[in-house]
């Protein structure tokens, strides 16, 4: 089937509410439109071994010659060759009629801040096909329209608040405006889209359409993550150089005003993220030693607006000062200026609220995220791009579905 294995993906190390929440995001769901499993919406396996919902097995076929292409494989399966999936749904019959409290105790502040999550999932969209191992997100403030890069044959993907596809930019390759290893990508302020390409050692600029401004290349080694401050200069962490660069743009006249390294003393600085309340970024590193335990380690760091040194922590020391194991990637800002960061073990998203002080550990989001790998916040909304099943989910305090 195409759902994720629990081994592979450290299930052996899960507690047991870890392994339900595995089984129900990667196993009881259609991944084509994250429905889960029901009577109204049957697991039904197709001939290539993987399984939809009926719902999408019918809205995906062609009445003649009656097949399909299986979304995740792109095999031709016949529809008569259809069956339904007796197992999942036994499985969820089963875990329908299974009691929480016979489980093993959690932790008991963990399973707190579990059942207190402020945001829930109110929409999803993307998958296989639309998305392709999509590593990068941002959200263009003024309209609400999300940006995405991935592993496609045109690397930008813009869609509305909604999560309906407008257009599409940046062709794999070499040349100009062409984009070789996407990796991350930010919107300034005045809606210009920023993209590293990992590929060509370098950070390209373009129109919110897709035209091609300028390119700033000859000084990274290996250019990872990005963001734009509220003034619009962009800011670029070289994952190999160890530095975080400023660059200063005319973006009306295509021009480099100033570019410099702000921070040189990094070890593999990845997740970048520029805070618009107080003007502060943060940096997440991944160290290149590990704990005992042998569990990835990494370091937050904090910097001002003159990139001096605020405050930093890191996995470790989070795990001494909590009963939860945080395995940090992602880093964004949220409105009042705290931190919030990915945690990808767990599939949850924390902020760290009180950083300088007594740290306040709080959860923000829960459930159905299979591999979180970034995040933008807006406002009242949380916009996380889930490289595990390819795609976007907005979360928030309501159901409304999108982020207009």
């Amino acid at each position: 089937m195409a759902q994720k294995s629990l081994v592979s993906s450290g299930g052996g190390n899960l507690s047991p509410g870890g392994i339900l929440r595995e089984i129900q995001i990667n196993l009881l769901e259609c991944k084509v439109c994250f429905e889960k499993f029901s009577t109204e919406h049957r697991p039904q396996n197709l001939s290539c071994g993987h399984v939809l919902c009926l719902g999408c097995v019918s809205a995906l076929s062609h009445p003649v010659p009656r097949t399909l292409e299986c979304p995740f494989c792109r095999q031709l399966c016949s529809i008569d060759n259809t069956s339904k999936c007796q197992v999942l749904a036994d499985l969820q019959e089963l875990l329908l009629s299974w009691s929480p409290t016979s489980s093993a105790p959690h932790h008991g502040a963990l399973a707190a801040g579990l059942s207190s999550t402020r945001l829930h999932l109110s929409a999803a969209f993307g998958g296989w096909g639309t998305l392709i191992n999509p590593t990068g997100i941002a959200v263009v403030s003024s309209s609400r329209r999300i940006v995405v890069v991935h592993d496609g044959a045109t690397s930008v993907v813009v869609f509305d608040g909604r999560g309906k596809k407008l257009h599409t930019f940046g062709r794999r390759g070499q040349a100009g405006g062409e984009i070789c290893y996407p990796v991350d990508v930010a919107v300034t302020p005045c809606g210009h889209v920023v993209v590293t390409d990992a590929g060509s050692k370098a950070v390209k600029v373009y129109t919110s359409r897709g035209n091609h401004v300028l390119t700033v290349d000859g000084s990274f080694q290996m250019p990872w993550s990005v963001d734009t401050d509220s003034c619009g200069h962009i800011l670029v962490s070289d994952v190999q150089a160890g530095t975080l660069s400023q660059i200063k743009a005319d973006y009306a006249n295509r021009l480099i005003l100033d570019h410099q390294t702000v921070v040189s003393d990094l070890q593999h600085p990845k997740a970048v993220a520029c805070c618009h309340v107080t003007g502060s970024s943060a940096v997440m590193e991944h160290l290149s030693w590990r704990p005992p335990e042998r569990q990835r380690h990494t370091r937050l760091r904090v910097f001002g607006r003159d990139f001096r040194l605020l405050y930093q922590t890191d996995s470790f020391s989070l795990t001494l000062q909590s009963p939860v194991r945080l395995s940090m990637s992602g880093v964004a800002f949220d409105r009042d200026g705290n931190a919030i960061v990915i945690d990808s073990n767990r599939g949850m998203i924390w902020s760290l609220e009180k950083l300088q002080n007594d740290l306040i550990l709080s959860p923000v989001v829960g459930g159905h995220l299979t591999r979180p790998a970034a995040l933008v916040s807006l406002n009242d909304a949380l916009v996380v791009l889930d490289s595990g099943d390819h795609t976007v989910k907005i979360y928030s305090t309501n159901d409304a579905g999108s982020i207009l």
